[in-house]
């Protein structure tokens, strides 16, 4: 055997030995997240079916929020009715709730580690996770007295939607109103992404936008569709004393339909080279524009 076919050997067993190492390590992990052993080597690592994390596991009737601000604004909301709270000692003193509070609902103190068994390695609950029901949305039929709401056409991203959550509280607008197929419903990362507003706004799901935008124009709104080709700018568009803006998904925008239905079409004026934004960061524009009008004429 050559000193080459010698230091081959020898690599190769380096390579064996760092490979066993390796795989015990990634064995140990999935056993502390409860998944079952990998496959043989050379077989890729199956994906973690969908409902082996416990926030997948989310009966039609339950809901786990996480994060602190999520979690303390859910207990302040007198209509969200919560079954648990799993929280470190830390977090229940930064949420400003004594170890031995008077709760109507169970709470067990735990680790970090504990949440990050339950929730997954992505999910930043910063020691809190909330068991509870979904919040019941008022009817389309009866949006108050608000002046301002959103109209989302089928944007699906979470994240997107409870950061537009979060820019429609700032603003005061009344209600959300997406579509109930295609877009996120009420989850633990809407509701992180919202950073509490889930609880401060109505999130209220259509079957048929195009139905929902005639009765929202029948209840005195104007509705107002943002497009990057908009004939007009959008200042220019706002008319009247109660404002619905209509936004579209990432890429598509909005629908043929939702542009034949709402009053008019309007852009944001742009005069960067970047001509298009991020829905979120559109709706918060937006949204300042239309509180700025409706501030003007007294409403």
């Amino acid at each position: 055997m050559s000193k080459d076919d010698d230091a081959g050997s020898a690599g190769s067993n380096r390579d064996t030995h760092y490979a066993k190492l390796r795989r015990a390590h990634r064995d140990a992990k999935r056993e502390r997240d409860g998944l079952p052993p990998a496959g043989p080597r050379g077989k890729r690592d199956q994906p973690a079916r969908k409902g082996t994390l416990f926030g997948e596991r989310t009966a039609p009737d339950t809901v786990y929020l996480y994060g602190l601000h999520t979690v303390r604004a859910a207990i302040d909301n007198p209509a969200r009715r919560i079954t648990s709270l799993k929280a470190t000692r830390n977090a229940l003193m930064r949420m400003e709730i004594a170890e031995d509070a008077a709760l109507p609902f169970a709470l067990e103190i735990v680790t970090p580690q504990e949440i990050d068994r339950l929730l997954g390695d992505d999910a930043v609950h910063q020691g809190a996770l909330l068991e509870a029901a979904p919040l019941t949305p008022r009817p389309l039929t009866d949006l108050g007295a608000s002046g301002l709401i959103i109209i989302l056409d089928q944007v699906t991203d979470p994240h997107n939607v409870g950061a537009i959550m979060r820019s429609a509280v700032a603003f005061d607008a009344g209600a959300l109103i997406t579509t109930q197929r295609h877009s996120p419903q009420e989850s633990g990362v809407l509701a992180k992404s919202a950073s509490g507003a889930l609880e401060l706004i109505d999130h209220i799901g259509v079957r048929n936008l195009a139905a929902a935008i005639e009765e929202i124009k029948a209840q005195g709104f104007s509705t107002i569709g943002l497009d990057s080709e908009g004939p007009e700018p959008i200042e220019a568009g706002f008319t009247g004393a109660r404002i619905a803006l209509v936004l579209g998904a990432e890429g598509k925008g909005l629908r043929q339909k939702t542009r034949e239905t709402v009053d008019i079409l309007a852009r944001l004026e742009l005069p960067g080279a970047i001509k298009s934004l991020n829905v979120s960061n559109a709706t918060a524009i937006a949204l300042y524009a239309a509180r700025q009008h409706l501030d003007r004429s007294g409403s």
